[in-house]
């Protein structure tokens, strides 16, 4: 289980499912932490350039309002 979870809360069309969604987010922050700190990274991800576990997990926020589920995100690790 990864130590630090992080919680985004996304607003999409409904023409993307969440899958390409989270595939999307995971392979352009891995491009951009490479891209930006390769020197530092390559000492410690010798075998292949990945940060994120294979698994995710998501949920809609159906009838609650956005404001109670950035609070929610806001307070998460205090």
């Amino acid at each position: 289980m990864d130590q630090e979870p992080i919680h985004i809360l996304v607003r999409y069309s409904p023409k993307w499912s969440v899958l390409e969604i989270v595939r999307l987010l995971k392979q352009l922050t891995t491009y951009r932490a490479w891209e930006k700190y390769s020197d530092y990274l390559s000492k410690h991800f010798w075998k292949e350039r990945t940060f994120w576990s294979d698994g995710y997990f998501s949920c809609s926020i159906g009838n609650v309002g956005k404001d109670t589920i950035q609070k929610y995100i806001q307070t998460q690790g205090n």
